[in-house]
């Protein structure tokens, strides 16, 4: 469909402090730029956790916006036996620092790609010992097997909570880097329907992406973050190789989106 994409350079305001050993309440005025995304790994907690802290139903955020990005979870209790079962609350960032070491070490320890972890997972915090923390993560399977039998009795131990969290938690899937620009139906010209005939006047909190179908099939779930799961149900004439521009409803979230890199993952 015909559409006007709106695109401002995104500016990038960090702010807010680190974590204490124990976390207190703490708070941060949203900035022209920012994300969930940005904010998580400023502040070392995930996208899922601020919403949580924030009863927020969605990823999207706006200037002035207020919000807590620290809960009073106390910090982990250090492991004794190399090994740590994540409790709810826990982040990469509050685990690391109880055991001494950093994230991106904690994330070379266990294989992860991402900040993402679950409560039940085991994670390894000392050592070369390996330990799968999620379930697609096959890389992580050779440690699992070789690991030392107290690990594997509290993994077995932990094996009820682990499948709760893998019955909730969003799918794997490929995953890339975009540019992302936003766009609204409510522009001059704009018919409202997608090029998959999603009609977007009829649905204005629809999250739909448009993209290149050569890169992106249509009608697949996809994940943004910054803006959570959508539908590739429309295309543009812009829309070219790694670029996607996502449906909201009003000019001015358009406007507050503005253009952002971003990393995405194909659900399906």
């Amino acid at each position: 469909m015909k559409k006007q994409i709106i695109a401002l350079a995104a500016t990038t305001v960090i702010g807010g402090g680190l974590f204490g050993t124990a976390a207190s309440a703490q708070s941060y005025t949203v900035q022209s730029g920012d994300t969930l995304w940005g904010i998580s790994q400023k502040h070392n907690t995930t996208v899922q956790q601020l919403k949580n802290w924030n009863k927020l139903s969605s990823d999207l955020i706006f200037p002035n916006q207020t919000l807590e990005v620290g809960g009073s979870t106390a910090a982990p209790a250090p492991s004794n036996n190399g090994t740590y079962t994540v409790k709810p609350g826990d982040t990469l960032g509050k685990i690391a620092r109880a055991h001494g070491i950093s994230v991106s070490k904690l994330q070379a320890l266990n294989g992860l790609s991402s900040h993402m972890i679950y409560p039940g997972d085991q994670l390894a915090v000392s050592g070369n010992v390996q330990v799968k923390s999620q379930p697609a993560q096959k890389a992580a399977a050779p440690a699992q097997a070789q690991a030392p039998a107290p690990v594997q009795k509290q993994q077995a131990a932990s094996q009820a909570p682990v499948q709760k969290a893998q019955a909730t938690a969003p799918a794997q899937g490929k995953t890339m880097t975009v540019t992302a620009t936003a766009y609204t139906a409510q522009c001059n010209g704009c018919s409202g329907v997608t090029a998959t005939g999603i009609n977007l006047n009829a649905n204005r909190n629809a999250k739909v992406i448009a993209v290149d179908p050569n890169v992106i099939p249509l009608g697949s779930k996809v994940y943004v973050e910054g803006y959570g799961t959508a539908i590739a149900g429309d295309t543009g004439g812009a829309i070219k190789g790694n670029r996607i521009d996502l449906h909201v409803p009003t000019k001015s979230q358009a406007n507050s989106w503005g253009v952002r890199t971003v990393n995405i993952t194909i659900l399906d």
